[in-house]
């Protein structure tokens, strides 16, 4: 099968790989030449460019740019690809991207894998990265079922586990799991630069070992794909976010009050709920 990606980072330089792997001949398209140069001698994709023409013969194209730019990429790419074409996505937010999608192509599944990582880049792709991974796919009602096929073969050979839900359903529950968390810890590496004493500081910078390393990771990850789920998850972050604050303003007023049994009971609680979402 001939598969393009449009969008030659992490997720599309990764994608490469497995499906080269497999053989299926891969196109690949990103706004810099350097990328595309670097995307074919990695062994990511066969062929590369910056001229988004390079897809019209795909027979299945992954978008896999920032958010913001799946939308305007879109609307360039179609016309340019036969009717027949399947065209995904894998931006993590679905209900503003699949409302805006699926009006101008009909053989549109968005979809989501959740595999990233704090590195960005095509130097940062990896072969199997998706190996293990949920992987979201939100068709609509309208959508032709030989597209949702296609989509869900490739996601199957990856090795990933497959998941169907609403876009607006997908995007509340990752505003839980995925994009709070980055909130959370920006906020948290935020509060830590605040101490005053340079020496406290320094030494905090010093100990800091796999605790702060684990609840830190995605606060430090790429900027401006936070600021992107902030903007195109707005509503469902900020309940998120809210709900966290009544949470957490709980705890201070426990400590607060040396309330110690009661402390002691919610991180019990916390306690025997992680397992439900991470193994």
């Amino acid at each position: 099968m001939q598969i393009g990606i449009l969008g030659l980072g992490l997720i599309g330089g990764s994608l490469g790989y497995d499906l080269r792997s497999q053989g299926h001949h891969v196109l690949g398209v990103s706004r810099k030449q350097s990328t595309c140069d670097t995307a074919v001698a990695l062994g990511s994709v066969d062929e590369a460019s910056v001229n988004i023409k390079l897809l019209t013969g795909a027979e299945v194209v992954f978008i896999c740019t920032p958010i913001g730019l799946i939308v305007p990429q879109v609307k360039q790419l179609i016309n340019h690809l036969s009717p027949s074409t399947v065209v995904t996505d894998v931006g993590s937010v679905k209900a503003p991207i699949v409302a805006a999608i699926s009006p101008l192509w009909e053989n549109f599944v968005g979809g989501h894998p959740m595999a990233g990582k704090a590195d960005s880049g095509i130097e940062s792709a990896q072969k199997d990265l998706y190996v293990g991974r949920p992987y979201v796919l939100t068709p609509e009602a309208t959508t032709p079922k030989r597209a949702i096929a296609v989509v869900e073969e490739i996601v199957r050979s990856l090795g990933a586990n497959l998941y169907y839900c609403q876009p607006e359903q997908h995007d509340l529950a990752v505003s839980w799991i995925s994009h709070l968390p980055v909130m959370v810890s920006s906020a948290l590496i935020a509060a830590c630069m605040s101490e005053n004493d340079p020496e406290v500081l320094q030494l905090a910078q010093n100990l800091a070992s796999s605790g702060f390393r684990d609840t830190s990771r995605v606060g430090g990850g790429n900027p401006e794909l936070g600021v992107m789920m902030a903007q195109y998850n707005r509503q469902a972050l900020l309940g998120s976010l809210q709900q966290y604050r009544r949470n957490l303003d709980e705890l201070i007023d426990l400590i607060a009050q040396e309330n110690w049994p009661v402390l002691e009971t919610k991180l019990q609680a916390t306690q025997r709920a992680r397992p439900d979402f991470v193994d």
